[in-house]
């Protein structure tokens, strides 16, 4: 006959636990040790336990806010450092998203003076961005052609923004922003690093000078499009011009910085430098004439108002809804990790709910004045990341490289689709198929551990302990019964039930038909009651 002792949570038996049942069993018989009884919470009644569950879920730092300015805790100022992308950035982002350069100086004006007063983080910087740009403007494309119908499709992406930002404050104001962690960071690397590829592969039509460029932006068809106009399509003019300055920007950016400290302001001005000599020299060439293609009039002023171009109704409010929701769910997460990186580098806290208030915020401000969706800066191929999750978590990598081949080979969306696609079904499967271990005795000591991790630990005979690495829910129950009770058990016995176990096994009566001496507070007094003669050895 065997007996199988169930643990529902991590032993944390301590000297002065052991020190009490020695000292108790000095008023009992001798090898009879005090048995310490599990405590059964108060019962509570539904509308407390509700209002509880509530605040657990949505206000996760509750319980800890009696602690919060406790003397000696670490205090911090608050000082803005949000600066916004380049000039030439908020162009070529704007270009990524099929809109006209002025709205990409546009997005980098309005939203960080937004975000400047509403937002939490001081390290970040607020304005368009390739991914969101990319994903932007591949999205609107397949709505509206965008040169066909450049209102249509400018008031299309006014609305999207605004309903980004309705999204993004929305998910901040009811503090649902956990929603966005279901996105796994390895999703999240796989996913930036093939969009940087795209973004790369992108920059081949204005690097070649192509006219005719195909729509898609998976690898393959790029790359048929480009090599497919070789013979008639290229432009010498704009391949010298282009690859003259990229090899400019990278000598500046790797070379002279390395090599010489005091030069560390060359990056920082290069591409200012680029922009100035490049509209020079095809100035006094005149090599717009042989067919290099230029910015060419970019409207003055400030921002102006765009309220009554967004679609409040009619068949593109819809599409639009529903491209601006993916498009701040991107925006967010992008936001949000990089704000937390910073975060934690600096040692200050970021406050993710604020955090998406003034995301969201900035974006519907910014879709009445003529802003498309801006969120943070950050650098999107990141191989030292990605060779980590390698090391760290093999699942994770085939997330991250899902990810990345979905975006490279397919599109944006579908990159999209698979990495939360990845990221859900490891949640099922940590859900569905928890670990479970197997605990041994270690030698001289009260404390059982897994024998796996300790193989010192010596199994109690006719006595199986196996403990739980996770909540149990109904969808993993019956996985739990049956990898627990392969082997032949007669009874169950359970140790250390938390306060949810216990007020649900009495709810339930199940406390009673196991018998309310089956269940015990530690493992050592359950391991006691069914094999006394080892505690008589002890």
């Amino acid at each position: 006959m065997s007996s199988t002792v169930h643990s529902t949570d991590e032993d944390h038996e301590t000297k002065e636990m052991d020190i009490r049942s020695l000292s108790s069993s000095r008023r009992q018989p001798q090898n009879a040790p005090h048995i310490h009884k599990v405590g059964v919470p108060p019962k509570q009644n539904f509308l407390k336990e509700f209002k509880a569950t509530v605040k657990e879920t949505l206000f996760a730092d509750d319980p800890l806010r009696p602690f919060k300015d406790q003397p000696g805790s670490k205090s911090s100022s608050w000082a803005c450092k949000q600066s916004s992308p380049s000039l030439n950035g908020d162009i070529g982002y704007a270009k990524l998203a099929n809109l006209d350069p002025q709205y990409g100086l546009y997005s980098s004006f309005v939203p960080p003076l937004i975000y400047a007063f509403m937002g939490s983080s001081r390290d970040i910087a607020i304005g368009p961005v390739a991914v969101v740009s990319l994903l932007l403007g591949t999205l609107l494309q397949n709505e509206v052609d965008s040169k066909k119908d450049a209102e249509a499709y400018r008031r299309l992406a006014f609305t999207a923004t605004f309903f980004a930002g309705i999204t993004q404050a929305t998910l901040g104001v009811f503090r649902l922003g956990f929603l966005i962690d279901f996105l796994s960071h390895a999703a999240v690397v796989g996913f930036m690093g093939g969009a940087a590829i795209t973004i790369a592969l992108q920059q081949l039509k204005g690097l070649f000078g192509i006219q005719n460029f195909t729509k898609k932006t998976d690898i393959v068809s790029v790359l048929h499009s480009v090599f497919g106009s070789a013979h008639h399509g290229w432009n010498w003019q704009t391949i010298v011009i282009g690859v003259s300055f990229l090899a400019f920007l990278i000598f500046a950016k790797y070379i002279v910085r390395k090599k010489n400290k005091k030069f560390f302001w060359v990056p920082a001005i290069a591409p200012l430098i680029s922009v100035i000599l490049s509209t020079f020299f095809v100035f006094i060439t005149r090599a717009d004439k042989h067919g290099v293609q230029i910015v060419k009039h970019i409207e003055k002023g400030i921002n102006p108002s765009s309220v009554k171009e967004i679609y409040f109704s009619g068949e593109f409010l819809l599409k639009g809804f529903r491209i601006g929701v993916v498009a701040g769910m991107i925006g967010l997460t992008e936001a949000i990790a990089i704000g937390r990186t910073f975060a934690s580098m600096k040692d200050y806290q970021l406050d993710g709910n604020k955090e998406m208030v003034a995301l969201g915020t900035m974006n519907v401000v910014g879709s009445m004045t003529s802003c498309y969706v801006a969120t943070a800066v950050v650098g999107l191929v990141d191989f030292e990341a990605a060779i980590l999750i390698w090391k760290i978590d093999k699942f994770d990598f085939i997330a991250c490289m899902g990810a990345f081949f979905g975006v490279v080979f397919s599109s944006v969306e579908i990159g999209l689709l698979i990495a939360v696609s990845i990221s859900f079904a490891k949640i099922l499967l940590q859900v569905t198929r928890p670990r479970t271990a197997i605990l041994g005795k270690l030698p001289g000591t009260n404390a059982y551990r897994n024998i796996q991790q300790y193989p010192g630990a010596t199994k109690v005979q006719s006595v199986l302990i196996v403990r739980v690495d996770s909540a149990i829910y109904f969808s993993n129950s019956n996985y739990i019964k049956e990898r627990s009770f392969s082997m032949s058990v007669a009874q169950l016995i359970l140790a250390n039930p938390g306060p949810v176990v216990i007020d649900k096994l009495h709810a339930s009566n199940f406390a009673t038909t196991i018998g309310e001496d089956k269940i015990f507070l530690t493992v050592a007094d359950a391991v006691a009651s069914c094999s006394p003669k080892l505690v008589t050895e002890v």
